[in-house]
């Protein structure tokens, strides 16, 4: 877990790399990035900032590469700047790092509707059915009779 200090620091380099990206580097290679986190080790020597570009999927594989040029390249103008905006004594050393979250998430959601696609072919053969009973929930039992009867007179004798 890191300390409070080291996350206001990470927090602050994000904000600050978000905004040489948006305003200030002005590569044509550099895509339309969005900074997503920031780790900065205990020490507060290294920051590790991942990014995400958006992107059609047929070419996202040229996009990315290209803005990982572009980022190394515009790497010591965005640490200068780093180092300007937070007023340490040391400037951490910035590697940029293409965040893999997105591709894990569209992963995902190709699995899961695949296996809906699956279950309901699964389906539409079958008679869709429940297994069990159609109400499988437990009911208290209607006392009928007898044994309501024998019931109410064991209560009587104590």
């Amino acid at each position: 877990m890191a300390s409070p200090r080291v996350r206001k620091i990470a927090d602050r380099i994000q904000v600050v790399v978000a905004e040489m990206l948006e305003r200030r580097i002005k590569d044509p290679r550099l895509g339309f990035v969005t900074v997503t986190d920031v780790r900065v080790s205990g020490d507060s020597q290294h920051a590790t900032i991942f990014y995400t570009v958006l992107g059609s999927p047929a070419d996202q594989e040229a996009q990315m590469a290209s803005t990982a040029v572009a980022l190394e390249s515009a790497k010591g103008l965005i640490r200068s700047e780093v180092g300007k905006q937070l007023g340490t004594r040391h400037v951490p050393t910035l590697d940029f790092v293409a965040d893999a979250l997105p591709e894990s998430a569209r992963h995902l959601d190709e699995v899961l509707a695949r296996a809906k696609q699956h279950d309901d072919a699964v389906a539409a053969t079958r008679g869709s059915q429940y297994a069990g009973e159609a109400d499988p929930y437990k009911k208290p039992r209607d006392l009928e009779g007898d044994d309501a009867e024998g019931l109410a007179d064991d209560w009587d004798e104590e």
